[in-house]
């Protein structure tokens, strides 16, 4: 798997369930879909159980409204000994004009563990 290609990871309709009361989706949904999308690729490489330890720079530039379509896009940034990190732009596809807006971006960092929850070397 070449480490620098962006994959499409998650395209989803945001839903009345997971908005406030405005209907502006809730950061932490978008978040939880951010999350998703960074174990796709980081799974596709390691083969092996991963969890997330740490989320970095994570930026809301718009809001995200029910009936919007978003898509979030992954790109592993680093591979180290137990960890990598993934990066994930998110993207909206607006319900009635269908324009396409960057909406949230930041790095997830997922290291591999072991049957023992212990941190495991990803290569190997």
């Amino acid at each position: 798997m070449d480490t620098n290609t962006t994959m499409p990871a998650i395209r989803v309709i945001a839903m009345p369930k997971d908005a406030n009361a405005d209907g502006d989706m809730f950061g932490g949904w978008i978040i939880s879909m951010m999350d998703l999308a960074a174990s796709m690729p980081a799974k596709k490489l390691a083969k092996k159980r991963l969890v997330t330890v740490a989320m970095d720079q994570i930026t809301f530039h718009k809001p995200v409204f029910v009936g919007d379509c978003l898509e979030c896009y992954a790109t592993i940034e680093k591979v180290g000994r137990t960890s990598i990190t993934v990066k994930v732009e998110t993207f909206v596809e607006r319900k009635l004009s269908m324009d396409k807006e960057k909406v949230t971006e930041g790095s997830f960092v997922m290291v591999a563990i072991g049957a023992d929850r212990k941190p495991i070397p990803v290569a190997g």
